[in-house]
């Protein structure tokens, strides 16, 4: 599926969604984005930025090598798979996708949205896509 077919997905099925994006981790790049209201574009490059920080910063990956090192995990596998964060107006939700752990679906849904269901319809989304 593309990118762009997965955040239209996304914002349809997802409780309350007012944006939803596509980041490469890589190289840190937005694949995509469709929001219900229009923002600037720097604002937009931010969300992906913000997401490469979120999952892959200096302190996530130090907590990442010492949960390895304590559990005895010795491969190579991302730790952190899915972030919640809430705002004042917004639950912001980001997850890596199953097919692909190099790609984070980001879904940014009302703050009254039912936080279960964003979780749940977000997590059959990760788990059922790939770009």
């Amino acid at each position: 599926m593309s990118a762009d077919t997965a955040v239209a997905t996304a914002l349809s099925t997802v409780p309350k969604a007012v944006a939803a994006g596509i980041v490469d981790m890589e190289t840190g790049m937005l694949l995509a984005i469709k929001t219900t209201e229009s923002h600037p574009q720097a604002v937009l490059e931010m969300v992906a930025a913000g997401t490469k920080e979120l999952f892959e910063g200096d302190v996530s990956l130090s907590i990442e090598a010492a949960f390895k090192q304590m559990r005895g995990d010795a491969d190579n596998d991302r730790y952190f798979y899915e972030m919640l964060v809430s705002s004042k107006n917004l639950i912001h939700y980001f997850g890596r996708l199953a097919s692909n752990p190099g790609i984070v679906l980001v879904v940014i849904c009302r703050a009254d949205a039912n936080l279960g269901l964003v979780v749940s319809k977000s997590r059959d989304l990760i788990k059922n896509e790939s770009v």
